[in-house]
Formats: structure tokens, sequence, C-alpha cells
């Protein structure tokens, strides 16, 4: 190599330099660079294997060259500290991803919690066969020696990367393409142009429309049938291209070098601690970092990297399905690149004859076994490799000869499919379609047609102007090229959390790992047992995403037990949010329970969001325990609120957990008994506020009235004074229309107004033609005064009718779709009690509506008739029967005698004295 293996190449690059730029200038020492580069990392000691991210053609020659070497050490280009996790891929389908999850964040700003890092594994990838490879070859060791995941967050001072925008090579936004979240991808050797310009250059004289395409075509399929040395060469020298002509991000370009020096350094401690020969081991890192440039490169680079320490954060780590809409998602490759490569690696396999390696025991594929073998013993000096990077650039594109079977079965496929997804496609359209292909292909100078102009072919001449279905043409020819696979993690490698809520819903007899929705039915009453996996289930709908458990029939509420229930479960489509739930706890109990704390105790937290958290607690938990602790932070939480703005929220809670602790309880719990105390001072308090803040609506008003009204028998029990009630009321002084009125039926409530004032004021205002335009805010205080009274109701149905019966037409008709729109955004769980009074007054039948008389416009009832003073009064019936009363006063045990009949007069004596009682009784009575 030193003697000059590249010296053709690099004269023949000089000249060109010199040819194109007319001297040696800045192309010259790029192109030499790039041979200097190769040409360093072949002669490193420890063999070096470049390797792309998910390239087919990485994954045969890796497989082909550990046959062949057979090392005892490799070391692999993946996080260190998921190290512990690769065992447990024979328990998983591929593809899936390694992660790395932390929600108990220290050392980090907390808005990027929680922290979690995936590293997908499918079967067409060098890193699976290299993991494969140690863990089924006895005395094999795996090192991982890239950086932690902790470092990762460390060295990424931006914080996490945001989900990339759908562009031009985004796949289809499907379910499948969300498995890894907004988790940071971790990928073995990212081999894109980091130069935008060099990029566009290499699609547009490609004639491909993105970068998974010319990958595809210019690397992929030359390199799959290369020998070893060309392999390397090769991708060395595209890793050093694109090393070289990146960008200047001096973040990212630090990055870049702290890992190459991180991993060199941890390659280094390991040979010097294991003492193990460098000519038995095997280096396998992304391309990119192959080309390094650093002054730790190399088993004798310096050893100036310190590693710094981790953080104070807790890391849990497990296995997440993915899929291949997932990968191409996160690391913005095109849509279906990930299956044509599956699909690719697949015919390489065959044709090759190269038997890949596969874990022992993994779902889906069928072990291979490798035979213990002794590594072969190296030569003192090993003979360099000649030079087949010239020879490779030189040689021309191989044109491989049109596969006519291949094609055609593909053109019937896409037929077939696209008539089930609703496609009127027939066989003229199979013909077209074949056609089209191999002339897109012979446009772009292909003499095959590659799947990339298969899928063009097929939308020009299937593809209408609409899709009848969910699923295009581009995505039905993703699908029958290989599909979206999605892996699965199988029962023994889930984490504790996950394996217990599989244990819990067994006696449902489902399977709850397989994709898909599955309907379960819970008869209860039948058979209790089934109510343990109730309450397994409403916790996991609280906890999981929408979708994942679904209730058909049933509902959970306070003081309500279940008696049959129907479900649809997807736990097999959402297993990855199943498995992060066991990085938060050992139980679902567990988790539900600290997310309730945390919501509780948050720093925005309200005094609704709190009771909420009481009720969540009380429904899902039964725990008395926790109920009290979450709800004396709400009595703190209510206590420093300076607004109404949770009113209506806090009155709903209140009296749900109210009604049910008086009817289960024996006595109240002693915080909702001081929260009632509290907040009746708390709302006097802000009431003559809330009536003239304009940012405090008319609902909220009503709801703090509500909460006054309702809770103040317990309040003045507790030792609240009524007085704060009645100075709040006298001291609000509203301006808005809808509060004035409110402010009206609070004090009919309190007793300041009575009913005929509140009648004549509502005419008072119909009277005047300056008020009626405001006249529906007045009605919409009304109907938002239903909360705190809700005996105003023929009230209101008789103020709305009154302005139906008075207000012309011209006058009516304007405000009245303001009314109405008023009615139902604001009032509308009010409105029923409007249309039951309306129901009661109005006649049932329209014949009776023409002699109907409303009840307001009846004459006002006869005065009572003046006592009689003459004649004997009392009871008679009791006079003349005096058994019934004797016995009743020997079993109180009270004696007396009867009073003779011309004793004086008897009877009611204080009604005699005091009539207006009387009167008034009869007049409230006539109004009914």
């Amino acid at each position: 190599m030193q003697g000059g293996t590249f010296s053709a190449l690099r004269t023949r690059l000089q000249e060109a330099a010199e040819e194109f730029a007319g001297g040696p200038d800045a192309l010259q020492g790029i192109l030499l660079g790039l041979v200097d580069d190769v040409d360093r990392a072949l002669r490193e000691p420890l063999e070096i294997f470049p390797v792309c991210h998910h390239s087919p053609a990485s994954a045969l020659a890796m497989a082909r060259r550990l046959r062949e070497k057979q090392p005892r050490v490799v070391y692999l280009e993946l996080c260190e500290d998921m190290a512990p996790l690769l065992t447990e891929l024979r328990n998983c389908k591929l593809p899936v991803a390694l992660q790395a999850f932390a929600t108990d964040v220290r050392g980090f700003p907390a808005d990027w919690s929680p922290l979690s890092v995936v590293a997908p594994i499918t079967e067409a990838s060098a890193e699976y066969q290299a993991i494969a490879y140690a863990l089924e070859t006895p005395g094999v060791e795996l090192v991982l020696v890239d950086r932690s995941c902790d470092h990762v967050f460390q060295w990424d001072a931006a914080g996490p990367a945001p989900v990339q925008p759908a562009g031009p090579d985004a796949p289809p936004a499907e379910e499948e393409a969300a498995l890894h979240g907004d988790a940071v991808g971790l990928d073995l050797g990212d081999l894109r142009p980091r130069f935008a310009e060099l990029e566009e250059h290499l699609l547009r004289h490609g004639r491909v429309r993105h970068w998974s395409e010319w990958w595809h075509q210019y690397v992929e399929l030359p390199l799959g049938d290369s020998d070893h040395d060309t392999y390397r060469q090769v991708m060395f020298l595209i890793g050093s291209l694109f090393r070289r002509l990146a960008p200047g991000d001096p973040h990212r370009v630090r990055v870049d070098e702290d890992r190459e020096r991180y991993m060199w350094t941890r390659t280094r401690e390991h040979l010097a601690a294991s003492g193990a020969d460098p000519a038995d081991c095997l280096y396998v890192c992304g391309a990119f970092h192959a080309a390094s440039r650093v002054a730790e490169f190399g088993v004798h680079g310096a050893d100036t990297f310190e590693i710094g320490p981790p953080s104070g954060s807790t890391w849990q780590y497990g296995l997440i399905p993915s899929s291949h809409a997932a990968i191409e998602a996160q690391f913005g490759l095109a849509a279906g690149s990930v299956s044509i490569a599956a699909t690719t690696w697949a015919k390489h396999v065959k044709r090759s004859g190269v038997k890949p390696f596969r874990l022992a025991g993994q779902a889906g594929t069928r072990a291979s076994r490798s035979r213990k073998a002794a590594a072969a013993p190296l030569a003192a000096v090993v003979a360099p490799p000649a030079d087949k990077l010239t020879g490779f650039l030189r040689r021309p594109p191989v044109l491989d000869r049109l596969d006519e079977t291949e094609l055609l079965g593909w053109s019937v496929e896409i037929v077939r499919a696209a008539r089930r997804n609703g496609y009127l496609a027939s066989t003229a359209d199979a013909i077209a379609v074949f056609e089209t292909s191999i002339l897109l292909a012979g446009m772009r100078d292909r003499a095959r047609p590659t799947p990339y102009d298969f899928q063009d072919a097929a939308v020009t001449c299937i593809e209408k102007d609409t899709v009848p279905g969910r699923r295009d043409v581009r995505r039905l020819v993703e699908i029958m090229m290989g599909g979206d696979r999605v892996g699965q993690v199988g029962y023994e490698a889930l984490p504790p959390l996950a394996r217990d809520v599989h244990d819990r819903l067994a006696p449902l007899n489902l399977r709850l790992q397989q994709r898909g929705v599955q309907r379960a039915l819970l008869d209860i009453a039948a058979h209790p047992g089934l109510e343990r996996c109730s309450d397994t289930l409403w916790i996991l709908r609280y906890l999981m995403p929408q979708g994942a458990v679904r209730p058909i029939m049933g509902e959970r509420r306070l003081g309500e037990r279940p008696i049959q229930e129907s479900w649809d479960l997807a736990l097999g489509t959402h297993q990855r949010a199943l498995i992060e739930l066991g990085y938060e706890g050992v139980s679902i109990e567990q988790v539900l329970e600290q997310r309730l704390r945390r919501a509780a105790y948050d720093s925005r937290a309200t005094a609704a969001s709190v009771l909420a958290a009481v009720e969540d607690a009380t429904l899902y938990l039964r725990s008395r325990r926790l109920a009290d602790e979450l709800g004396n932070r709400a009595l703190e939480v209510l206590a420093s609120e300076r607004s109404v703005d949770g009113a209506p929220e806090v009155l709903r809670r209140v009296r749900r957990l109210l009604a049910y602790y008086r009817t289960s309880e024996p006595v109240l719990p002693g915080w909702i008994e001081s929260f009632a105390k509290t907040g009746y001072a708390h709302y006097c308090t802000l009431l003559p506020t809330a009536f003239t803040d304009e940012d405090a609506t008319v609902r909220q008003v009503a709801a703090t009235l509500g909460f006054l009204f309702s809770m103040e028998s317990l309040a003045l029990s507790l030792g609240c004074d009524r007085n704060q009630l009645e100075l709040a009321v006298a001291q609000s002084h509203p301006t808005d229309p809808s509060k004035t009125a409110l402010l009206w039926a609070a004090e009919v409530q309190l007793g300041r107004l009575t009913r005929d004032e509140l009648r004549r004021r509502c005419d008072d205002l119909l009277a005047n033609p300056l008020v009626v335009p405001a006249y529906p805010r007045y009605l919409s205080g009304f109907v938002h005064a239903l909360e705190p009274v809700p005996g105003l109701s023929d009230i209101v149905v008789e103020a709305v009718s009154n302005a139906f019966a008075r207000l012309p037409d011209h006058v009516l008709l304007p405000w009245l779709p303001t009314l109405v729109t008023t009615l139902r955004s604001g009032a509308a769980d009010l409105a029923p009690l409007l249309v039951r009074e309306a129901g009661r007054i109005f006649p049932g039948r329209l014949a009776a509506l023409d002699a109907w008389v409303p009840p307001w416009r009846q004459p006002a009832a006869a005065a009572l008739p003046a006592r009689r003073s003459a004649g004997p009064r009392g009871v008679a019936l009791l006079a003349a029967h005096p058994a019934a009363c004797d016995a009743l006063a020997g079993l109180l045990g009270c004696e007396g005698t009867w009073e003779a009949p011309d004793a004086g007069p008897g009877g009611a004596a204080l009604l005699g004295r005091h009539p207006d009682t009387a009167r008034a009784l009869g007049e409230l009575l006539a109004a009914l």
C-alpha cells in the first residue's frame, strides 16, 4: 500500500483535476484526498468494515466476510449501553427498534422530557448480521463502542430534533409511520450528501427522483455482486466524498468527530483490557466515519479524548416494534425504499448463495447456526489488497437484461391490487404498465426497469383523478414490493408491566399481540372474575393513546359497578405505547398514580384539574389515601387562584364528588368539608370583581354563584357566615346586560328581590325601545341563572314568551338569530330545563292553544275571607273519637285531659293574629 497501490489512480485524478480546473487547486486536493482516505483506512491493522444504514449490499458483504474471516471480536457502532438488549432480539419479529427511555431527567432542560432514543434493526442490515453472528457463534464477543444514549443528548445542545415535516420523499401518513413516536433515531452509517448542490447534481444526471432511487441504482445493484475488497474500497470512497463535501456546520462536524474519537477510544480500551489481536477483530461502522481524519483514528491513534460522565438521568431500556414506514419517516427516506431494500436483499441472497446469519428461535426466520471454527492463522505481514477502485470507476454500468417474467408478474399483481382497492383497472392496464415500465427505463438509460420505474408506470397508467380507496397506486406498489412489514416484540422480551397486562387480560381468550382490532365481551354479572379485566381495561384506556383500548358498551361512573361491557382492543397495534408504560413503573396502577400526582403538583395545575385527578383516583384506583392527598392539594390550589376561570369545572366536579361521598361514605372526608368552607369564602371574595371583570364570562360568574348557593347549607353548617354572600351580592355592580340579569336572579334567591319585581323589570326592558336590541343578552343571563337558581325556569319561559308576543316582526326577527345562537353556544346544557318548563306550562294539543291563557296573565286569586269569630272551633273529629289520641299519648308517655268543647276559642290562634302569612301563601299558590 505504501509502495503505491493507488499510484495509478492518483495520477489519473491529478490529470483530471488539471484538465478541468486548469491547474492545481482545491479540486486536486479534494480528489487526491479521497484516495488518501481510502489508503489510510485500508492500512489500518484493525479491519474496518464500512456499511450503510439498512443497505442490502452491506448486509450481503457482511455475511460473506463474517463466514470468511470468522472474527473473534466484533466492534459495532451502536450505543454501548444498549448491549443487554441484543439477546432479547431472539424473542422478537423483525423489524424492531432498540429503545432507551428516560422520564426522570436530570442535567437536561425539563422541556426535553421524556428522552427517547431508538435504533431500528431489520434483517436486511449489516448490524443484524453482525449481531446474529456474534450471539450464535460460541467464543465471539460483541462490543458496542458508540456513545451512550445519555451522551447523545449531552452533545446535542439544541435538544431533540423535531419530527421532520412531510416532503416529496416522506412516507404516507399512516399509523405504522408513527411507531417510533418522537424518539431520536440512531442510524449505522448515514450515507447521504450533506451538500445540497451535490445531491441535486447526482439526482439530475442520474435521472432519478430522490436519493433512495439513486442509491439503489448506482450503489446497491453494482455492489451486490462485488467482491470484498471492491466493496470496501468503494464504500470508503463514498464516505470520504460525502465527508469532504459536507457543509461546514460546526456543531454537526464536532459531534461527528467526537463520535469517532469516542469509538476509537473504546476500541483501544477493549483491546488493551482483553489482549485481543487486532487481526482477529472486525470494526463495523458507517462509511462516513470510516473515512475519519481525527488524531484518535486507529489502534495506534492518540489517547487524548476524555469521555465525560453520564448525567443523573434514569434510563430504561427495551425493545419496541418498528416498521419499514417508521424507518422511512424517521430518517427521511423515500416511501417504500426500505421495503424495496428488503426485496433486493432476498434476491441477493437467492442469487449469490450466501447463507445469512439469523438468531435461533426468532419469529419469522429460520435459524442458521454457525459452525465453530477457529480463525485462520494470519501471516505476519498481510499482503495489501490490489487496487480494485480504479477498475470499478472505469467500468461502464452493467446493463441487466430484461426479466420479462418478473415485470409481467408485477404488472398483473398491481392491477389485481388496484381492483381490490376500488380502481377500474383491467388487463389493458396491465399491458400498459408493462410497456410503460420498459419505456421509462429506456428513457433513463436502463435496460431493466427498476421498482421505481415500475412504480411511476403504474401511477401513470392506473391512477386517475381521484383515489377511490384509502391507498393510492404508489402505496399499493410499495405494499406489493414487500409491504410495510411491522415487527413485534415477543412476550418474553416485554417489560414486567406489559407482561402483567397480558396476564390480567388472559381470561378474555384473545390474541393480544396480534395486530388489528379485536372485540372483547365481558358479562361481569355472570362471571364476576371478569371485573378485574374491566378495571385493567379502564386504566389502559386512561393511559394509552386513543384507539388502543376503546369501550363500545359500558361506562364507569362514581358509585356504579359494571354489569356488561364490550371493548375493541388493539394492543398489538399499539405495542410501543404499552412497552413505554413499562418504563414508568412496574404496574399500570403505579403509572396511573404517578401521573395523577404529577398532574396535581404541576406548577400549572388548577383547582379543576386537581379535582379531576381526585375523581380519577377514586374512579380507577379506588384509593382513598390518594384521593385525600390530592383533595388537600386541590384546597391549596383553590386558595391561590385569583379568578373564577375554573369555576364551571370546579362546580361540576365537586358536586359529583360530594354526591358520591354522601351515598357511599358514612361521613364526608375532611378535605371536601374544608374545600366547601374555603371555597365559599373564596368565591364570596371574588364575586364582586367577577361581575365587573370583562374577561370573566357570564358562564363563569353563574358557576361561581352556583357553587355558593349549592354549597351554602354545608358551608353554613361548618361555620361560614351567610352575611359574606349577601355583602358580596350587594357590592356587585355589573354593567353587562347578561351579568345584570344574573345579579337579579341572585337577589331573588337571597330574598332581596321578589318575583313580581323581577317580572316588572323584564316588562320595563321590553317597553324600552333603546334596550330591546340588548334583550337577548338579558335572556342569556337568565338562562345561565338556572345554574345557581333553577327555580327561575318559569320566569325565563315567561320572559321569552312575552318577547314573542309583544314585539313586532320588524323588531323581533333581527335579534332572533342572536337569541338562538346565544342559547345554543352559551347554555346548551341548561336548555333542557327550559324545554321541560315550557312543556309544563304550554298546552299539549294545538286545538287547546286558542283558548289557553298563560299563567302570568290569569287574574290574581281572591283575598282570603275574614276570620269567623263566632262559634266553636277546633278539630271536631278528634274530640268525637279521642281513643286514637289517648293511645298515642300513652305510647309517648304524655299525660293530660281533654278540654271541654265550650272552653273558648281554639284552633290555630296564630293564623288569626297574623293573617298576612296565609294571604301571601295563597297568592303564591294561585300564581303557580
